[in-house]
């Protein structure tokens, strides 16, 4: 079984053609998101706010989907900047309790769309 999420509350309305997320059986494979608003338009800021951002549009994805925020196993974070990771990691530990945090990825991308400074994709699981 294949669920495309192309909409949703709370969800951007993307220019761009494809999914916010796929569903494979107990698998969610979650899109890149960034600083977008609901209407799709590129909200620029610090890194740390663009990342705010771009995780509320990850969580309304997953939450679309028909996942919990529970069942995020991992995450992706693309910097244009590696110099914004602590504020980040700030961010990350507070949207994700000791205990609860997902298997992460961090690194320095050559640019983002629309000039972003954070990008965050990820996956999630649940239990068969």
């Amino acid at each position: 079984m294949r669920k495309h999420i192309t909409s949703g509350e709370g969800l951007p309305q993307w220019t761009s053609p494809i999914s916010h997320a796929v569903v494979v059986n107990n698998i969610c494979y979650l899109s890149g998101q960034i600083s977008i608003s609901a209407s799709g338009t590129y909200v620029p800021g610090t890194a740390l706010e663009e990342a705010r951002r771009a995780f509320e549009n990850l969580f309304c994805a997953v939450r679309a989907a028909g996942f919990s925020l529970d069942e995020i196993t991992f995450i992706d974070i693309a910097f244009v900047d590696l110099s914004d990771l602590p504020q980040v990691n700030d961010l990350f530990a507070e949207l994700f309790p000791e205990g609860k945090r997902p298997a992460r990825t961090v690194y320095q991308a050559a640019g983002l769309p629309y000039g972003g400074k954070v990008k965050v994709m990820g996956v999630a699981i649940r239990d068969a």
